[in-house]
């Protein structure tokens, strides 16, 4: 639910029609929604830069579990175009493949996440190991110096797993719930007219 400040703001940048925002880019044809450069068939094809940064950009304005839909404003010719029947299903299979992409990134950090952690507290183990021995073998200065160089060594060697598990992993995962999020958005194509809201040209 949104409420207050963040309610007007997004009321002014968007319409909502019946409880539900909509993501409304406008386009000359539907064909212009991806990149004319790929020369994958349609389904397979990435969205052009533009409408994808506009897309995600104005999903994560949102709370997550804000009802959301996005609205395709083209001429009245694009209607006819063969491509329209599948324009949803496009967009949920390049949208998924973003996803997937983002899933097997965050993996992969967990991955070394996981090595880096066992590596670090390896080092940090040895490196408390040493500075006990030397404890015990010197004295004065040379002990306080080596010592606390030893100390300072083992946890600046969890800095990286530190680093990954306490604010790597989460925008990977915010971003991968963003892109899933859109991946399931109902998508209708409407014929060009005037719209109160924020939107895009492409």
């Amino acid at each position: 639910m949104l409420g207050g400040a963040p309610a007007q703001r997004l009321a002014r940048r968007y319409r909502c029609e019946d409880g539900v925002y909509l993501v409304e880019i406008r386009l000359r044809e539907l064909r212009a929604l991806f990149n004319s450069l790929d020369p994958a068939p349609f389904l397979d094809k990435d969205l052009d830069d533009e409408a994808e940064q506009y897309i995600v950009g104005a999903v994560e304005e949102f709370p997550l579990k804000t009802p959301l839909r996005l609205v395709l404003h083209v001429p009245a010719a694009a209607r006819a175009d063969p491509v329209a029947p599948v324009l949803g299903e496009a967009l949920r299979g390049y949208f998924d493949y973003r996803a997937a992409h983002v899933e097997r990134e965050l993996a992969a950090l967990m991955r070394r996440g996981r090595a880096s952690l066992l590596i670090g507290l390896g080092f940090l183990f040895v490196c408390l190991a040493a500075r006990r021995v030397l404890g015990q073998m010197l004295t004065g200065a040379w002990q306080d110096i080596l010592g606390e160089g030893l100390l300072i060594s083992g946890w600046v060697a969890m800095w990286r797993p530190l680093q990954i598990y306490l604010y790597d992993w989460w925008p990977l995962a915010r971003r991968r719930r963003i892109l899933r999020k859109i991946r399931d958005l109902p998508v209708d194509v409407s014929i060009d007219a005037a719209a109160g809201g924020r939107s895009t040209s492409v």
